[in-house]
C-alpha cells in the first residue's frame, strides 16, 4: 500500500510504498485534505504515478511544491491531448512541462517577450507536436485568463519530442537548429525559398530531419563506391556544390566529415526543392 509523504500542491502529492519507493503522484485535487500518513486510494481512476530519479528527486520535490495546482491540471489536459494525437510520452513530461508553463506565464505576466526564432522549422519537422503546442496555448488561455504568444506553441513542442518515447536520445533543439542552419545554407548557395509551405520545401525539411537525427547519432548513409556521387555531380552540378557547402560548414562548426553518400542523398534532395 501506497501512502502520503507529503502533500506538494492541491494536485500533486509525494507518496511512498511498502518497499520504501517514493513517487509523484499527480490527480486533480488529490492535495485537499490530504495528510501524510494518508493512504493513496488504489481504484482511483485520475491518477498519474511518476518515478523518482534517486539523484534528483529533492530537486523535483521541491521544484512540484513551488507550482500551483492549476499548472500541474492544465499539464495533464496538455498530454491527454498529446496521447489523443498518438504520442508516447514519458511520465517526466508532467513535471517538464508544469515547470516550463509556470516559468512562460510569469514571465508573460512580467512583459518578458522571448521570441522562438525556430517556430517554422518545428512546424515543420514536428507537426503533431505543434498542433498540440497550439492546443496548449489554448488551454492556457482557457484556463488561466493567459494569452500566450503563438511561438510558445513550439516551446511545448519541444517538451514533448524530448518526452516522446519514440524520438529517445533526440535532442529536438539541437536539430531543429541544424535544420534552420542548413536550410539557409542552401537557401543563399540556390536562391530558392525554402522557408515555406511548398511541397518541395516540405520534402526538403523531411529529409533534413532525418539528416539531423543521424548527424546527432553518427549513422551515416556510406556505400563503397562513389556511383551516386559522381553521376549526381554530373547532372546536377548547382546541386552538389550546395551540398559540399554544407559539408564544410559542418566540418568547421563540428569536425564532422560527411561521407559522398550523404551529400549525394541530400543534393538530390536540393535538385528536387531547388531546381535550377
Amino acid at each position: 500500500m501506497q501512502k502520503i509523504k507529503k502533500v506538494l500542491n492541491s494536485s500533486v502529492v509525494l507518496v511512498v510504498d511498502e518497499h520504501d519507493v517514493e513517487r509523484v503522484v499527480l490527480g486533480k485535487g488529490i492535495g485537499y485534505g490530504a495528510r501524510p500518513g494518508d493512504p493513496v486510494r488504489a481504484d482511483a481512476v485520475d491518477q498519474t504515478f511518476v518515478e523518482l530519479p534517486a539523484a534528483d528527486r529533492r530537486d523535483l520535490v521541491e521544484l512540484m511544491a513551488r507550482i500551483p495546482g492549476e499548472f500541474v491540471d492544465l499539464t495533464r489536459a496538455i498530454v491527454a491531448a498529446g496521447e489523443e494525437s498518438g504520442l508516447q510520452l514519458d511520465p517526466h513530461v508532467y513535471l517538464a512541462l508544469a515547470d516550463h508553463l509556470h516559468f512562460a506565464v510569469e514571465r508573460h505576466r512580467q512583459g518578458l517577450v522571448i521570441v522562438n526564432k525556430l517556430v517554422w522549422e518545428v512546424r515543420t519537422v514536428y507537426p503533431t507536436q505543434y498542433a498540440v503546442g497550439v492546443r496548449a496555448v489554448a488551454l492556457t488561455h482557457e484556463r488561466l485568463g493567459v494569452q500566450l504568444p503563438d511561438e510558445e506553441a513550439a516551446n511545448v513542442a519541444f517538451h514533448l519530442v524530448n518526452a516522446d518515447v519514440g524520438h529517445e536520445g533526440v535532442d529536438s533543439v539541437r536539430v531543429v537548429q541544424l535544420i534552420g542552419q542548413l536550410t539557409t545554407i542552401v537557401e543563399h548557395s540556390t536562391g530558392a525559398r525554402l522557408h515555406g509551405g511548398d511541397l518541395h520545401a516540405a520534402r526538403f525539411v523531411a529529409h533534413l530531419q532525418y539528416f539531423a537525427e543521424r548527424f546527432f547519432s553518427g549513422r551515416f548513409v556510406t556505400s563503397e563506391d562513389d556511383f551516386l556521387f559522381t553521376s549526381l555531380s554530373t547532372r546536377y552540378p548547382r546541386a552538389v556544390a550546395s551540398a559540399e557547402r554544407v559539408r564544410a560548414f559542418l566540418r568547421a562548426e563540428h569536425d564532422v566529415e560527411l561521407p559522398n553518400e550523404e551529400i549525394a542523398y541530400l543534393a538530390l534532395h536540393i535538385a528536387r526543392a531547388a531546381p535550377a
